[in-house]
């Protein structure tokens, strides 16, 4: 029997099934199904911590939250690390699924711990729609040029750095600071899918979608790729693209800096 411990748990969803993770009385929610897949597996009511509050149908690759007994700050249960995940499978719906578990200290926090995490951000730029791709990437309907591209790379890279993105912010969000350390950001093609990656310490609301939503009228040629450090720079929202809509986000990576693990790359048990 474990003690004194939390279960730290990775995760990955399709979010069109819910309205994001927080529980919310509206509908679905993650944290819902988290809840009550642990409940049925561990026996008693559990306390869901996530590293992040997804919003509706926005998915992701890798979603880490810790897991203790309901009031309380440990997990005690004698199932094996290596087999929760199985085994909590069987309680999640399909749209969800458990694909890493390991022990941390009772004083980590899921949240407060990340030291930087990665979003994508998908368009599915062809003529035509897929149905494969519904509610999984923002379609464009037609094809980016390699000049149109290379204008979208141009302004991902002058997001890179630390500084005050509050231009990147939906209006009335509410922070103590809107500065934010970007660490990479890149864009890249793949067939018909052109990927944006973004990586800082945090986001603010609606930061990496209003990105996308303004390399992609970049790449329409309705924002000059060389103004971006400028528009930044004026801290208005307005001087920024649209906000590009939630299907096409994914939460990718989450990092945590803890020596104790070095094992895992990233805070990954699979080392991806």
């Amino acid at each position: 029997m474990t003690d004194g411990q939390k279960l730290l748990l990775y995760i990955s969803y399709n979010g069109s099934h819910f309205c994001g993770y927080q529980a919310q009385k509206n509908g679905p929610s993650v944290q819902c199904e988290l809840n009550r897949a642990t409940e049925a597996l561990f026996g008693f009511p559990c306390d869901i911590t996530g590293c992040s509050r997804t919003d509706s149908g926005v998915h992701a690759h890798m979603f880490c939250a810790t897991v203790t007994r309901h009031g309380t700050d440990r997990l005690n249960t004698t199932i094996p690390a290596d087999r929760v995940c199985r085994a909590l499978n069987i309680h999640l719906p399909d749209s969800v699924a458990a694909w890493g578990a390991i022990w941390v200290p009772s004083d980590f926090h899921a949240r407060y711990s990340v030291s930087s995490k990665e979003y994508e951000y998908r368009f599915l730029c062809k003529p035509e729609r897929d149905p494969f791709e519904e509610g999984r990437a923002w379609h464009i309907p037609r094809r980016l040029s390699d000049e149109e591209l290379s204008r979208m790379q141009e302004a991902a890279r002058a997001f890179i750095g630390k500084r005050d993105f509050a231009a990147c912010m939906a209006a009335g969000s509410k922070v103590v600071s809107t500065v934010r350390h970007v660490m990479d950001a890149s864009v890249d093609r793949a067939g018909d899918t052109v990927t944006f990656r973004v990586r800082a310490d945090g986001f603010l609301y609606n930061m990496v979608r209003i990105m996308a939503g303004t390399l992609a009228d970049v790449a329409r040629g309705t924002i000059p790729a060389d103004e971006i450090t400028t528009r930044l720079e004026s801290l208005d929202r307005r001087r920024m693209g649209r906000t590009a809509p939630a299907e096409g986000l994914y939460l990718n990576r989450v990092f945590y800096d803890d020596p104790a693990r070095e094992g895992y790359h990233g805070g990954d048990p699979n080392g991806r």
